[in-house]
């Protein structure tokens, strides 16, 4: 949870100073590319991880 965290500010850092300094748009592009792969990943390891649980 702390690495989805610390991708998801770091993919929001990158958007504001792609929006902010003229000519970085590509910062901007980045960042929505991160935080998209985070996304994907968070949802890939939280249905992974349900089946983990066994029930006694």
């Amino acid at each position: 949870m702390v690495l989805f965290l610390l991708v998801t500010i770091v993919a929001i850092v990158l958007g504001i100073v792609g929006v902010v300094v003229h000519g970085m748009l590509y910062l901007l592009a980045i960042g929505v590319l991160l935080l998209i792969a985070d996304v994907v990943f968070l949802a890939v390891g939280s249905g992974r991880g349900s089946g983990r649980h066994r029930t006694r």
